[in-house]
């Protein structure tokens, strides 16, 4: 009898070794300068057309746009989970300038270089601007908090970053797409700022508290009541998760930001301690294994003939963005605070792109992104993505080791 192994079979096999090799090596891997994402990027690329050709397709943006979706939800919700300051501007100090003057200033810039040097419409090179803006939750674990006693300024400042504009470059979006449709500012802008800026970021805050309070609540008292197994109590994380997203978006809120509110909300308001660890323990190992995926398909997604085609444009803003958009921007955003200057040098450094861009990418393509200006902001991003996963990737463990020893000790011996 005659047996054919499929396609789906090998890929299956591809993965489940990688899932062992990662699993079985990731000791050494942390010391080394490299980061699991280039591993996966790399794999990625062997199983599509130019390696194995074991992936050999290109996914809807649907499909694309749902995976991201998910990937990201998870990573914000932990992010929150990690949030570990209370909420006033000053203990929150970097956010407010990483979120409130670095992003519009990197947006701006890309869509400066997009109009100006690429020949993009105004909207389109918003557009692209707001897709390359979100620094990676997702990617990024190297230089974030470690774990939620953490207090350092740079990890903290970068993953609350992380957290915030994956779901606040949201407007942007928004205004890049009404500006590509409608070049008539006057149609749309005030109905812009009334429903995209002000009530979605209201109605995501909003609904990140109340969903994460009612869930925390209900989990207490079925916990007194011995009513939840020990096995399934995860579980409610990814309920809290689910729940908070789809009633922000029923609502026209931004899901993004009420998945991350509703995470500091947990670790606020959940008195007992191992269950916020355990739900921290278990959306990381989510947020990893939806990583590989997800890396794996870019790394498949990899053409020759559009790379080339894209390689200047994309070269050109990737290099602008990673070596002179992101470093000046924290430079700027971070004068007149007491900030070492290292500290100030890695903000600038650390603006990695990954799965957050992919997801805005997608989400416009599905409401109608196209022609050449799609193609080549898609090419763009893919490529920046790319360049940023190999930068940071080879760069983060050696970078972090050199700051934990010099910069971190210097300062926890100060505040000792």
């Amino acid at each position: 009898m005659e047996s054919v192994v499929s396609t789906y079979i090998l890929d299956l096999l591809v993965i489940g070794l990688l899932l062992l090799a990662v699993t079985l090596g990731s000791g050494w891997i942390s010391r080394l300068p490299l980061s699991f994402a280039l591993i996966y990027l790399v794999v990625g690329t062997l199983l599509g057309p130019y390696g194995f050709s074991l992936i050999d397709l290109r996914p809807e943006a649907e499909f694309l746009e749902r995976l991201t979706e998910f990937v990201v939800i998870v990573s914000l919700f932990s992010c929150g989970l990690k949030m570990n300051r209370p909420l006033n501007p000053v203990a929150w100090n970097s956010t407010v300038r990483l979120i409130g003057l670095l992003m519009p200033l990197s947006i701006f810039a890309v869509a400066a270089v997009g109009h100006w040097l690429l020949g993009l419409g105004w909207g389109a090179a918003v557009l692209m601007g707001a897709i390359l803006a979100p620094t990676d939750p997702v990617l990024a674990s190297e230089v974030q908090l470690a774990h939620t006693e953490d207090q350092d300024e740079l990890r903290f400042g970068l993953t609350s970053e992380g957290g915030l504009n994956d779901a606040l470059a949201f407007p942007f979006v928004y205004f890049g797409l009404h500006w590509i449709e409608d070049e008539n500012l006057d149609n749309w802008f005030r109905q812009w700022v009334a429903v995209d800026l002000l009530w979605a970021i209201a109605a995501g805050i909003i609904m990140g508290i109340v969903v994460a309070k009612a869930v925390v609540w209900a989990s207490h008292q079925f916990r007194k009541e011995g009513a939840i197994d020990e096995l399934m109590e995860d579980f409610i994380a990814l309920g809290t998760i689910l729940i908070a997203y789809s009633l922000t978006e029923v609502v026209n809120g931004y899901g993004f930001l009420a998945v991350f509110v509703a995470g500091i909300t947990v670790r606020r308001n959940c008195s007992d301690t191992e269950s916020k660890i355990s739900q921290l323990e278990f959306t990381e190992r989510v947020e990893k294994l939806m990583e590989i995926g997800t890396i794996l398909l870019l790394g498949t997604l990899i053409r020759v003939e559009p790379v080339l085609r894209f390689a200047g444009p994309a070269l050109l803003v990737a290099g602008l963005l990673i070596f002179v958009i992101r470093p000046v921007g924290a430079w700027v955003s971070t004068l007149g605070d007491r900030f070492h200057p290292t500290t100030r040098l890695l903000f600038g450094w650390f603006g990695i792109r990954g799965v957050g861009s992919l997801y805005y990418l997608s989400y416009a393509y599905g409401e109608g992104l196209e022609n050449q200006a799609g193609e080549m902001i898609g090419w763009i991003t893919y490529i920046t993505i790319i360049i940023s996963v190999v930068l940071h990737g080879i760069s983060a463990t050696p970078m972090m080791n050199w700051y934990e020893k010099n910069v971190g000790k210097s300062r926890l011996k100060q505040a000792d």
